[in-house]
């Protein structure tokens, strides 16, 4: 087992459990385990990464981190509740939870708000990058890793007006980031060219990278158990946990319980239930969002573009085209409405035409982020020995290895 030059061998490591086996979760155990935490990861599914982690937008944005609450926003919540804008729909009803959530989310609708939700975003994504670089420096692991860059394209002259605020905002606070004329953005992305309909300008951040974060938690993950000596229990599900001043006892819903010093809860939208009678219940709001992973077109992106207008993700990973959009706020359910994901696929077909072979057979997929009111994920102990780092929205692939790193420090304090 490789330890942390700071740890003894003569001191057998603190047992800790981390639920969910997704980026957060393998990510967290990894930033554990280097420490030399004697750590076992539990997870429902039979297999790692089956959840939001399995085919969302595949960006490392470690820049592009604005709140998704804003004045902005605010001022569209009507349309948005009626579903005029087919790419983002809220689906309201009258849970106590929900109400109490989305009352959250509009006291974050302000412009002060929204700038430091987002420059907060911004310092932990700038964490996750050097902690990505420094696992890659130790384990030569492989999911497709590539640092290719983001383009923002914008049509509406008011939104490109805000984002070029926002990037003399993100470059005081050390982001890299560019400003271009759609001449300039074409000469980057030679794909941009196609883009139906042209456009005014675009964000261009060279640092972003991409990586499929499927194979990612499923390559950590065995080097977790082979370097480490991870325990990992796959298709477990998790009924209950108690603790007390000296352990905690999680039990499954097949009867078993299992002790350790240390609970650290990574279980995305699952931490929902395991947290309701510890007043955390509206912690977290679902929000559903579709993908598809096709063959790429004849003007395959090299980057990966995001269309702000339309919200619609680019991303070329391992010979395919991820495209990756649409979002409906408070629905639980990952069922594949196939109405839906041939709307993503027809705003795609719309904004770059030739990028993907839409018209051969493509693999949809839709999953559930578990969104925070002020798009923050939260890293808090919630008990002396249990600790939480949920709620990383749609940025958990860009926030996992940061927000580990943040609750294995947490957790330091009780081994030190």
């Amino acid at each position: 087992m490789i330890r942390s030059q700071n740890s003894s061998d003569d001191v057998l490591p603190r047992r800790a459990i981390v639920l969910g086996a997704g980026v957060v979760g393998v990510a967290t155990a990894y930033a554990l385990a280097r420490r030399g935490v004697e750590v076992t990861i539990i997870d429902r599914a039979s297999i790692a990464g089956s959840g939001a982690s399995f085919a969302n937008g595949a960006q490392l944005s470690y820049i592009y981190t604005d709140a998704l609450a804003s004045n902005s926003l605010l001022k569209r919540l009507p349309s948005l509740a009626l579903g005029v804008d087919s790419s983002f729909r809220l689906r309201p009803n009258l849970d106590p939870s929900q109400i109490a959530w989305f009352m959250a989310f509009l006291r974050n609708c302000t412009h002060q708000r929204f700038l430091e939700n987002s420059l907060a975003g911004l310092q932990l994504g700038l964490e996750s990058q050097l902690a990505m670089h420094a696992l890659l420096e130790q384990h030569k692991i492989e999911f497709g890793h590539q640092s290719a860059g983001k383009m923002l394209v914008y049509d509406d002259a008011a939104a490109f007006k805000s984002a070029c605020d926002m990037v003399s905002v993100r470059q005081k606070h050390g982001a890299e980031q560019e400003i271009l004329t759609p001449n300039e953005a074409v000469n980057k992305e030679a794909a941009l060219a196609e883009r139906a309909g042209g456009f005014i300008g675009a964000i261009y951040s060279p640092r972003e990278e991409l990586g499929d974060p499927h194979k990612f938690c499923n390559a950590l993950l065995s080097q977790l158990v082979k370097a480490y000596g991870v325990q990992v229990r796959l298709a477990t599900e998790v009924e209950s946990w108690n603790a007390d001043s000296d352990t905690v006892m999680v039990t499954t819903k097949a009867g078993e319980t299992i002790a350790c010093d240390q609970l650290v809860m990574c279980a995305g939208m699952d931490a929902n239930n395991l947290l309701k009678k510890h007043g955390l219940g509206a912690t977290l709001m679902p929000m559903k969002g579709y993908s598809f992973t096709a063959a790429p077109g004849q003007a395959s992106p090299k980057m990966s573009i995001t269309d702000v207008s339309r919200k619609v993700v680019f991303c070329p990973l391992d010979g395919a085209i991820r495209v990756a959009g649409l979002a409906e706020l408070g629905v639980r359910n990952t069922r594949v409405d196939q109405r839906q994901l041939g709307t993503l696929v027809s705003a795609a077909a719309g904004v770059l035409p030739r990028a993907a072979d839409y018209a051969a057979s493509y693999q949809g997929w839709a999953g559930i982020r578990p969104m925070t009111a002020n798009a923050l994920p939260i890293i808090r102990k919630i008990a002396p020995r249990v600790t939480i780092n949920v709620g990383h929205g749609m940025l958990g692939w860009t926030y996992a290895m940061g927000s580990a790193e943040r609750a294995a420090r947490l957790l330091g304090g009780v081994w030190s």
